[in-house]
């Protein structure tokens, strides 16, 4: 229970503002396990649940590190939703990923994709691997043979990321790794007009919070959007600026067989590191999970999220129904309706009574 409450701990101290590289997520981390041994409880059950991105959302808050007019001082924080869901019932078409025994979690987005964009490339290298030595079947002397019996491989198991790019313009492309968090952008040496100008690059939530993409900004938050686009001053297009950076498809937490995971390799669970991190960080709400140990402290804030509105800011209080408003409501359009009813009726026999004087 311990490690429940440190995680809580970790996440009512404030959510948006634990970053894997800031000295508390740095603790939590290290002590993870410890804190496993220490309580007893084992958690290797998250192997059997696979990782269903919800959402994301915008939050504005006062920026406590503003020292300067030029600063922004109300800042944009963005949260992501994901769902632990069984990885056998785990479903990529439907957007809830599954509708039983699931878990739902909230984290801040530079921690859920300083874990995503890991995991994806320690993924994408281990399928590449795998496929080279077990699949592609390209071993060959001749290594321009190979190169083209490797890249056909690859297209054809849909893995065209195992494919190295020698384009000429590869190194000033954008990793998209380089901006989990908000960064001032590189610009690969390209020289602009307004080279005084600084730039900065981030990721935020897009298309009514169902993605996450990059964008331009002016500011170090990446809260004050750039009028200027990014293809503007490059000429290229911003990757991921018209297409989720984040997949909707479930992400199994257990670990692959020979895993190659130099940071989590020597564990003795089967927990991705990935599901270690978010684990940790999330606030919780494991009201329909089947475990012995629940942890229900963020599903109030997990609700609360469903009421924010285009502004940002986080209401407080919710419109709901109030049945003595109903039924004031329901009184007051019957009335409505009598009345006019009753109006209607004196105009029209007014009507026939002037007709039968004009016709005496």
């Amino acid at each position: 229970m311990l490690k429940s409450l440190v995680a809580a701990a970790a996440y009512l101290a404030g959510v948006s503002a634990l970053s894997a590289d800031s000295r508390l997520g740095a603790s939590l981390l290290s002590k993870s396990r410890l804190l496993e041994d220490a309580d007893g409880y084992d958690y290797s059950y998250v192997a059997n649940f696979s990782i269903k991105f919800q959402g994301c959302h915008h939050v504005s808050q006062w920026n406590n590190d503003a020292d300067g007019d030029d600063n922004i001082r109300i800042q944009t924080k963005r949260l992501v939703r994901f769902r632990l869901c069984p990885s056998g019932s785990c479903t990529n078409d439907k957007t809830s990923g599954c509708s039983s025994g699931y878990g739902d979690y909230i984290v801040d987005m530079d921690t859920f994709l300083d874990a995503y964009l890991q995991d994806k490339q320690e993924t994408e290298e281990y399928n590449c691997q795998n496929a080279q030595e077990n699949i592609c079947g390209c071993g060959n002397d001749n290594v321009d043979y190979e190169d083209a019996c490797l890249a056909n491989c690859y297209k054809d198991n849909g893995m065209d990321y195992c494919i190295e790019n020698d384009d000429d313009n590869a190194a000033a492309q954008v990793d998209a790794a380089d901006y989990a968090q908000c960064a001032q952008a590189n610009f690969g040496g390209r020289r602009r007009l307004d080279e005084d100008v600084a730039y900065y690059i981030g990721a935020y939530c897009a298309n009514q919070g169902g993605e996450v993409r990059l964008g331009l900004f002016l500011d170090d938050t990446c809260s004050e959007e750039s009028d200027t686009s990014y293809y503007t001053l490059t000429g290229a297009d911003l990757p991921y600026s018209d297409k989720s950076l984040v997949s909707d498809s479930c992400i199994s937490c257990k670990e692959p067989e020979n895993n190659q995971n130099g940071n989590d390799d020597q564990d003795a669970d089967q927990v991705k590191e990935m599901c270690e991190n978010l684990y940790t960080y999330s606030g919780k709400c494991e009201t329909y999970m089947s475990i012995n140990y629940i942890n229900e402290a963020a599903c109030s804030y997990i609700e609360g999220i469903k009421i924010i509105r285009d502004d940002g800011v986080i209401r407080t209080s919710a419109t709901r129904k109030s049945k003595g408003a109903a039924v004031a409501i329901g009184l007051f359009a019957t009335t409505a309706i009598l009345l006019g009813s009753y109006v209607y009726y004196l105009r029209t026999k007014l009507g026939r009574a002037k007709i039968n004087l004009s016709s005496e």
